[in-house]
């Protein structure tokens, strides 16, 4: 691989910073810096979602015909990491990181026609429907029904876990068509507008205080048959293909770096520098993270060329959201004793600290900073839980590159 840039790509970088000089504004880079999710507010997320589709830039992996700008591996690294280092929020992924590209591959004419340009607008705002209770990495076991009736399925059950379903008006969902004697087959990949009767979002708040994670209940709720993704009963290889997105199909190696050298900075503040087992377990954090970047190239280097990225998904998921953890426990450890989450519903009410500030950063140091170190802490727990364990990633590693 040649790492060196070229002009054209030093052109690019130059067009990336000046748009987000002008475009990003200082309360965006404020939300940004203060999230403690992977994924930013809804409002957050949307007014930059629209200011990047005006130039259109809202989807770097889309191909132009669907919308997106086509940019080949190195223009959608220097993207991705001029953006990490700006600090500027994330798109909720759901919709165009990960049903707009299994419709894009996996859709009919029609479907790429009405949904992938309202994913672009943010007209549409997607959530995923795949765990339930008692289904979680094991997705096969899921158990929400979809029976035919006519031109629509009526679909009944629970899913659990489901992030921005509370703002969400559209969700996919994996669902049981018919029940087979291997149970990965019969699930169908459905999309439902969240505004059909008989669908109820009740919230689920985090160890953190956050709401951001969501019950979604199915009674009765008619879906037309045209918003089948695929074919009924053949969901599950749809879905194994969204997971190799969901997975692997971003870049995570530059915004690690960022809050490297955020920690670098607070560890800087706080005197630890002259730690020398801190600083080790920062340098050896740094290396990992420069390991990743050259598995995250190879990967996307091969999604441009239109090749999925296979186990390899597996294995940046399950390096990117440990290595993403290790980064919250030095941050905490650099906090110190100011590395108390900050309650907002607590304050109000009264709680511990009231009058406490909220920050201007969430890894600088003293006390008006460093809440969001341990929020972060707390939400990252779920890193290797979500999208499949970590303990799954690593059974498909070994089945799937060592044969085991």
């Amino acid at each position: 691989m040649d790492l060196d840039w070229s002009a054209e790509d030093r052109a690019f970088q130059d067009e990336v910073r000046t748009f987000l000089d002008k475009e990003l504004t200082p309360a965006l880079r404020e939300r940004g810096r203060r999230m403690t999710s992977v994924y930013a507010d809804y409002d957050t997320s949307m007014e930059w979602q629209r200011r990047l589709h005006a130039r259109g830039w809202a989807a770097p992996a889309w191909p132009t015909e669907f919308g997106g700008p086509g940019w080949n591996v190195v223009k959608r690294y220097i993207w991705a990491r001029e953006t990490s280092m700006a600090g500027a929020p994330p798109l909720s992924p759901m919709g165009i990181g990960m049903c707009g590209p299994v419709l894009i591959g996996h859709g009919s004419p029609e479907q790429q026609a009405y949904y992938l340009p309202r994913m672009l607008s943010g007209e549409h705002f997607w959530c995923q429907g795949y765990s339930e209770p008692g289904s979680g990495s094991d997705l096969a076991s899921l158990q929400m029904s979809a029976v035919a009736d006519g031109d629509d399925f009526i679909c009944n059950g629970h899913k659990l876990w489901t992030t921005h379903a509370a703002v969400a008006n559209w969700i996919f969902c994996l669902v049981r068509t018919s029940r087979e004697a291997i149970i990965q087959q019969g699930i169908t990949f459905l999309l439902i507008d969240m505004a059909t009767p008989g669908v109820t979002v009740k919230p689920i708040i985090s160890l953190s205080g956050e709401h951001i994670q969501n019950d979604v209940f199915f009674t009765d709720v008619r879906v037309p048959r045209a918003n089948v993704v695929g074919r009924a009963g053949e969901g599950w290889t749809v879905a194994k293909y969204l997971m190799q997105f969901e997975r692997g199909g971003g870049v995570s190696a530059p915004g690690l770096s960022a809050r490297l050298a955020k920690i670098r900075a607070m560890a800087a503040t706080e005197g630890l520098t002259a730690n020398p087992s801190f600083m080790a377990r920062v340098a050896e954090a740094g290396i990992a993270v420069e390991a990743l970047e050259a598995v995250e190239l190879r990967v996307m280097s091969k999604l441009s060329n239109g090749e999925a990225p296979g186990a390899e998904s597996s294995l940046m998921k399950t390096v990117a959201t440990e290595l993403s953890q290790r980064l919250t426990e030095l941050a905490v450890e650099a906090a110190g004793v100011y590395a108390t989450p900050y309650q907002p519903h607590l304050v109000a009410a009264g709680g511990p600290s009231p009058g406490f500030i909220p920050p201007n950063d969430g890894y600088g140091a003293g006390p008006d900073h460093a809440w969001t170190v341990t929020s972060k802490y707390l939400n990252d727990r779920a890193g290797s839980i979500y999208a499949g364990t970590n303990e799954i990633q690593r059974n498909i590693m070994a089945k799937a590159v060592l044969g085991i």
